[in-house]
């Protein structure tokens, strides 16, 4: 099972020096992925229990379009575990104006990780291989 969301960084979404976004954003929208996972799979919410790695692989800035994704790679009684991949696919083009843009001709992979959720027996509304 996978799925995905895309969404733009905004300057509400820059931390640093030069709009730069802090990676704890990509981390918070692989929560609402592995949140999307659960609803999908189990009909409730879970909870995220942790991530096994992570890495940042290239910077993202305001005015970038990301999509991340993730799927489920195992299920356990309760856990699930997860990965999740984030790519900038759209970024600004201010050398064409200030509102411009490019769509990327290769998206950038910006960060992976991999982590398990939980969604608790009692919880799980839809019952696999049964």
């Amino acid at each position: 099972m996978e799925t995905r969301l895309k969404l733009r960084m905004s300057m509400h979404d820059a931390h640093y020096a030069g709009n730069l976004v802090d990676g704890a954003r990509i981390l918070s929208l692989f929560g609402d992925v592995a949140t999307e996972l659960l609803i999908r799979y189990d009909g409730d919410e879970g909870l995220f229990r942790a991530y096994s790695s992570i890495e940042f692989l290239a910077p993202v800035y305001a005015g970038d379009f990301i999509e991340a994704m993730g799927k489920i790679v195992e299920v356990g009684n309760t856990s699930r575990t997860m990965e999740f991949q984030a790519w900038k696919v759209i970024s600004p083009a201010p050398e064409f104006g200030e509102t411009a843009a490019k769509v990327l001709e290769e998206p950038v992979l910006i960060c992976k990780a991999k982590g398990t959720c939980v969604t608790p027996k009692e919880r799980q509304r839809f019952k696999h291989g049964e």
